[in-house]
C-alpha cells in the first residue's frame, strides 16, 4: 500500500515542505529511504522500526522504501522520523486514512516511541504556514516557541501512541492557544542598572546617543573605566522589543538550538563572545550551516570586549553584516541569508598595557607598540562606527559623593521619545533608525544650515575624515536633535557629533 504525507527541512530560516512517499510491497524484506537523505535521516529507520514496536505496534516485514520529494532537495534533520513513522502506519493501516495534504508532521523518535523536541520548529511552523498548511503535528516540548503562531493548528504530541490515537479519533488534543499577550519584558528589577555607574557622565551622554539612533559605538579607556559594565547595561535603555521583533529573534535561536531552557526570547540579546572565537563562529557556517554571533544579536548589542585582541580576519569579516544588516553564507548545496541587524559595541585600551593618555599612570609602551596594537582595527572596519568616544579614569571625588545617578528608565524614556520621531519621520522609507539612512536619504532628512555646514567643512579637511565617516556625522547629528526634540539639526548638534569623530585624529592619526 501506498501512503503520503508532509514533513519540513530547514535551511537557514526557511523551512521547505517535503512529501513523505512511503510504499510497502511483497518481496524480500528490506528498509530503503531514498531522496537525498543525510546521515541522521539514514539512522531513522532504526529509530522508527523500535520506535513503532515499543508503542505497541506490528513493524511489516516487507519491502518498504519511502521516497523523500523533492528529490533534488537535500534533507537534513532527524524531525523527519514521525512523518516516517506515520506514513508506514498508514500503510499498514494502522492509522485510518484521511486526506493528509494539509497536515505536517514535525518531530524525532526516541526508541520507546516518545517525541522529542526538535531545533528550528518556529521558523518551520511559519513557514508552512505561509506555504498554505493548516495543520502542524509538533512534539510537546516545542509547543510553547510554536504557539506565537496564529492562523494554523499546531498539535502537540508527547509520543508516538498518542498521536496513532489522535489521528484515529480516540482521543481529542487542543491546539495550541496563540497568545501575543506573552511577549512582555522581563522584570526590570533585574537588570542592570546605569544607577550603577557612577561619574562617566560624557560617555553615558555618547551611549545613550548611539541607542537612540542604533549607532555602532566604540569605547576607548584604561583599564576600570566601568567600560565594560556601561556596555553591558545598553540593552536595558533600549526599547521594548515590539511582537514581530520577538518572533524574529526566537526564530534564530530555534534555528540555532538554543531554546533548551528558555522558550520565548522577551529581551533584546546581548552577545559578547571571546576574542578568540573564530570567523564561522562570529559570522555563521559549518557543514550545516548556523548563525553566528551576529545574527544571534538580532535586534540587540553584540559587545566585543577588548577589540584588537580579536583575530584581524575575524574583525573584517564583520564589514558585510554592517553595512548590509544580512550575512549570506554560500555552501555546495545551498546559499543561506541569515539577518544581523545589531548594535556594535566595542572596547578597547588605548596600547597594550592600558594606559596611554591615563594622566594617573605612566604608560610603558613604545610608540611603535601602540601603533601596531592599534593597526589591528582597519580604517574601513573603523569607518563603519558611528562614535568613537573615551572613557576616562574614574575621580575619587565620584566615588565618594552622594548623587544620585540616572536610572535606566530615565535613559530609556529619552530613548524611546527619539525612536518614536525617527518612526514617524521614515514611515514611508525601509529604514526605521538613523543609523540605517541611505546617503540618499542623509541628503533628504540631514539638511544643514550655512553655519552648520561651515563647521563640518572645517571638521572634515581638519580630521581628513572619509565619505562614509562624513555621513556618520550627519546621522549622528540627526540623532542628537532628535533627542533636542529639534526638527533641524543645528551646528550644536554638529559640534557633538563631531567629538564622537575626534578619536580618529588622536589615536590613528
Amino acid at each position: 500500500m501506498l501512503s503520503k504525507v508532509n514533513t519540513c527541512v530547514l535551511q537557514g530560516l526557511n523551512g521547505y515542505n517535503v512529501g513523505v512517499e512511503t510504499d510497502i510491497s511483497k518481496g524480500m524484506p528490506s528498509f530503503a529511504i531514498v531522496g537525498l537523505p543525510d546521515v541522521s535521516i539514514k539512522e531513522s529507520k532504526e529509530r522508527v522500526r523500535t520506535a513503532i514496536k515499543n508503542s505497541g505496534f506490528k513493524f511489516p516485514v516487507n519491502k518498504i522504501i519511502v521516497n523523500l520529494a523533492p528529490a533534488n532537495l537535500r534533507k537534513e534533520g532527524s524531525q523527519i522520523d514521525l512523518s516516517i513513522a506515520v506514513g508506514i502506519l498508514i500503510a499498514t493501516e494502522d492509522i485510518n486514512y484521511v486526506d493528509f495534504s494539509k497536515t505536517c508532521f514535525i518531530g524525532e523518535l526516541s526508541l520507546d516511541g516518545k517525541i522529542n523536541r526538535v531545533d528550528g520548529a518556529l521558523p518551520m511552523v511559519i513557514s508552512l504556514k505561509e506555504a498554505g498548511m493548516k495543520k502542524v503535528i509538533i512534539p510537546d516540548g516545542n509547543k510553547n516557541e510554536c504557539s506565537m503562531v496564529d492562523n494554523i493548528d499546531i498539535i502537540p504530541v508527547d509520543n508516538l501512541f498518542e498521536l496513532v490515537k489522535y489521528l484515529n479519533d480516540d482521543i481529542d488534543i487542543s491546539p495550541c492557544i496563540f497568545n501575543k499577550d506573552i511577549i512582555e519584558d522581563e522584570d526590570s528589577d533585574k537588570r542592570e542598572d546605569f544607577s550603577d555607574i557612577i561619574g562617566q557622565r560624557v560617555l553615558k551622554r555618547a551611549v545613550e546617543v548611539a541607542a537612540a539612533g542604533g549607532h555602532n559605538i566604540l569605547i576607548i579607556g584604561p583599564p576600570g573605566s566601568s567600560k565594560t559594565m556601561i556596555a553591558r547595561r545598553i540593552p536595558s535603555i533600549l526599547p521594548s522589543l515590539t511582537f514581530e521583533e520577538t518572533l524574529e529573534i526566537t526564530k534564530i535561536y530555534s534555528a540555532a538550538g538554543l531554546l533548551k531552557g528558555a522558550y520565548l526570547i522577551k529581551e533584546r540579546p546581548f552577545r559578547s563572545p571571546h576574542h578568540t572565537i573564530s570567523n564561522i563562529s562570529l559570522i555563521g557556517g559549518g557543514r550545516i550551516p548556523m548563525p553566528g554571533e551576529v545574527s544571534l544579536a538580532q535586534y540587540g548589542v553584540l559587545f566585543l570586549d577588548e577589540l584588537p585582541e580579536f583575530q584581524k580576519n575575524a574583525l573584517e569579516v564583520l564589514r558585510q553584516p554592517l553595512e548590509d544588516g544580512e550575512v549570506t553564507i554560500s555552501r555546495v548545496t545551498a546559499t543561506i541569508t541569515y539577518p544581523s541587524e545589531f548594535m556594535l559595541v566595542a572596547s578597547m585600551n588605548p596600547c597594550p598595557c592600558g594606559y596611554y593618555g591615563d594622566p594617573n599612570h605612566e604608560c610603558t609602551c613604545s610608540m611603535k607598540e601602540i601603533n601596531r596594537y592599534l593597526g589591528k582595527i582597519s580604517g574601513p572596519l573603523l569607518d563603519r562606527i558611528d562614535i568613537h568616544i573615551e572613557a576616562n579614569p574614574i575621580k575619587y571625588d565620584d566615588l565618594t559623593n552622594n548623587n544620585k545617578e540616572e536610572t535606566s528608565a530615565t535613559i530609556r524614556e529619552r530613548v524611546n521619545k527619539a525612536r518614536k520621531i525617527q518612526i514617524d519621520r521614515y514611515s514611508n522609507e525601509k529604514n526605521l533608525y538613523n543609523a540605517n539612512l541611505s546617503p540618499k536619504a542623509v541628503k533628504k532628512y540631514c539638511k544643514l544650515d550655512k553655519e552648520g555646514e561651515e563647521l563640518l567643512k572645517i571638521a572634515f579637511n581638519k580630521f581628513s575624515l572619509s565619505a562614509r565617516a562624513y555621513n556618520k556625522v550627519l546621522k549622528v547629528s540627526r540623532t542628537i536633535a532628535d533627542l533636542d526634540n529639534s526638527e533641524n539639526i543645528k551646528s550644536c548638534h554638529i559640534a557633538e557629533a563631531i567629538q564622537y569623530r575626534s578619536l580618529d585624529r588622536k589615536y590613528w592619526s
